[in-house]
């Protein structure tokens, strides 16, 4: 029988492995229909990426306007955040873009995987749609704030 393996290990270059990796995918989809695994590609859907960084952009706007608002007189009502908002520091930002970035990386991973009928990918768009109105109503309660 020939061997068909290549005499180079391909896995000892980090850089050509990242080449492939990015240049090169062998997986688009899954090879089987009935593969369930949560992970069976190394490719996502372009547009779930825009939505990522949109909702990342919004997380951090997001931060910066509760801080304002806090300068203001107003209170963080997540009881989760509170404590991190009222210390000085950058705690509280990092805090929440960390967690934020940590969901929309898993959703994303997950973002092919079908619960109750939908693509997990779906919630990605109802994250950005909740951070949409969430800054809409920040903005609404800056603007609104009376002026000494």
């Amino acid at each position: 029988m020939h061997e068909r393996r290549l005499r180079v290990e391909r896995r000892r270059s980090v850089i050509g492995a990242l080449w492939r990796g990015n240049f090169a995918r062998r997986r688009l989809a899954p090879r089987r229909h009935s593969e369930r695994h949560p992970v069976v590609t190394d490719w996502f859907h372009p547009q779930w990426l825009g939505v990522a960084v949109l909702i990342l952009l919004l997380c951090c706007f997001d931060a910066v306007l509760t801080l304002t608002l806090m300068n203001h007189g107003f209170y963080e009502v997540n009881p989760l955040m509170a404590p991190l908002v009222a210390r000085p520091g950058s705690g509280f930002v990092l805090v929440k873009v960390g967690l934020t970035s940590m969901g929309v990386v898993f959703l994303t991973i997950l973002a092919r995987l079908r619960i109750f009928g939908r693509s997990v990918g779906y919630l990605l768009y109802l994250v950005l749609v909740g951070y949409v109105v969430l800054v809409g109503y920040e903005l609404f309660l800056l603007r609104n704030i009376p002026l000494d």
